[in-house]
């Protein structure tokens, strides 16, 4: 092992952001022993399932001393959404969703640094050093066909043809102690770079980086035009430029602040046989299958390093549900934005529906056929095009966050015979669980609801039961007086006229 006298920073990015959100009481640090194979997974999942659950950081795990791992980084928790985008915490949904849209504008491509200043760098290890089994890779679930040290990843490629670097998320099972699967769906830019290196008769050169912050963690789960770098909206989100310097065996951009690294090439016919895995639509993705690995040439990491792992799963306790939520709900909102789409009021993806599952888009409706081009246009733009089943269109009265709204508009202002659209043959996933048999997975379908009121009615539409906004306003200002615990519900429909002539 080359062991570097570290020259530069002591703190990770991953660290910076444990000591942010442990004093806002969101970090659980975990003691005692607990073993990486279901147990640390299982404990996740039942804290997950409750909302607000805080991170959890796992101090001492079974056969593996002197290293730590963090599951739930994010969660079902604004709060720790709105710190990981470089923000302080807000009180709704939607609020943080606009901030982040806002941001999507930015960008800040990344700062080269010596890699002798590089954290990640204090430990080295090539050739028969290297062993990828002495970090705590977990096993998630009992169906699990391995061990994944490949969850909540940074995975670092580059297109052989436009110099452009991606950075992106997939799950890698570990094969050996220097093999390490990469699978990828159809259509993602690290399959896409793979294939070009391929056809030129080149391994692809890639990186695998982990112990990394969430924001990283976010931008390499999210799809971006693909001429650009995720790289280049992580410095743009978080305000400043990420710290990358470059990786001797790939040539490849690296984050400095990263806690573990891990460099080589992925070979053309290549594969071993990976999977299954709990996948974030809370089934197992497809059965077990060839998939190409990575043979890993050099190992970085810093001292008593962090692991960071995503739990996918069902419901709230899915580690991407909420932030996957938030940006496809502000991407698609972007996009309706930039192709002129007016009366926008927001955009929501429902986490609790793995978080691409269901996209909801509210307009205030202005002309005939408003609300079908909105709710069109929402399924099948870049930000709304992979994968979602179920596209929503609604009036500004309803907040697209709120579930309950949302189910009551379709139940009222739908027309089941006229309010619905089919698209058929759209960009998948082979991890999609309706889709059999398997082959066809790739292939998708999606439901287009309007549930809007009917324009052509609108204005003798029956209108709703609405509050009196003073009423409201006097009411909230007396909640203590009521004897009633927390905070006063937040309403933002009011009834602006007498009942005079409404009816």
């Amino acid at each position: 092992m080359d062991k570097k006298v570290f020259a530069g920073i002591n703190q990770s990015d991953l660290d910076a952001w444990i000591e942010k959100v442990e004093k806002l009481g969101q970090l659980k640090r975990i003691t005692a022993e607990v073993d990486p194979d279901l147990e640390t997974s299982t404990l996740t999942y039942m804290v997950g399932r409750e909302e607000g659950s805080p991170a959890l950081l796992f101090e001492n795990i079974k056969g593996h001393p002197g290293h730590k791992a963090v599951y739930n980084m994010i969660g079902c928790n604004l709060d720790r959404f709105c710190i990981a985008i470089g923000e302080d915490p807000v009180d709704h949904p939607l609020e943080a969703a606009q901030i982040l849209k806002d941001k999507m504008h930015l960008t800040e491509p990344p700062v080269e640094i010596d890699g002798a200043n590089a954290l990640v760098n204090q430990n080295i290890e090539t050739g028969d050093e290297i062993d990828i089994t002495k970090f705590p890779a977990p096993r998630m679930w009992p169906l699990d066909g391995g061990k994944y040290l490949g969850t909540a990843t940074a995975v670092i490629t580059r297109d052989p043809e436009n110099d452009r670097v991606n950075v992106g998320t997939y799950r890698q099972m570990i094969k050996s102690k220097d093999e390490i699967g990469l699978y990828t769906s159809p259509g993602k830019d690290a399959g896409l770079d793979r294939d070009k290196w391929w056809a030129m008769g080149k391994p692809m050169p890639v990186a695998l980086c982990y112990g990394i912050d969430p924001l990283l963690f976010v931008v390499a789960a999210t799809s971006f035009a693909k001429n650009e770098s995720e790289y280049d909206y992580y410095g743009g989100i978080g305000g400043e430029p990420l710290e990358t310097f470059i990786g001797d065996v790939t040539g490849l951009p690296l984050p400095a602040r990263a806690e573990i690294i891990l460099e080589g090439h992925v070979y053309p016919d290549a594969t071993f046989a990976e999977g299954p895995f709990g996948e974030f639509t809370g089934y197992y993705g497809r059965p077990a299958g060839e998939t190409p690995y990575v043979r890993v040439e050099k190992v970085r990491y810093r001292d008593d390093p962090t692991l960071t792992c995503a739990l996918m799963a069902d419901g709230k306790a899915n580690e991407a549900g909420l932030f996957w939520a938030m940006l496809r709900a502000a991407k698609v909102w972007n996009d309706l934005e930039k192709m002129g789409v007016p009366g926008l009021k927001g955009a929501w993806s429902v986490p609790e529906a793995a978080g691409w599952g269901i996209t909801v888009v509210s307009i205030k409706q202005m002309y005939a056929g408003h609300a079908s081009q909105a709710v069109n246009l929402a399924a099948q733009c870049m930000g709304g095009a992979y994968f979602g089943k179920y596209v929503i269109v609604v009036d500004d009265d309803i907040d697209p966050t709120n579930v309950n709204e949302v189910l009551w508009a379709m139940a009222t202002r739908s027309r089941p015979s006229e309010s619905i659209d089919i698209l058929r043959e759209t960009w998948s996933t082979y991890l999609d669980p309706s889709q059999n048999p398997p082959e066809i997975r790739p292939w998708g379908s999606k439901c287009l609801i309007n549930a809007c009121m009917e324009y052509k009615h609108i204005n003798e539409f029956s209108p709703r039961t609405k509050v009196s906004e003073n009423m409201y306003k006097a009411v909230v200002e007396r909640w203590d007086d009521y004897g009633l615990d927390g905070d006063a519900p937040r309403l933002n429909v009011f009834e602006d006229a007498d009942f005079k002539g409404k009816i």
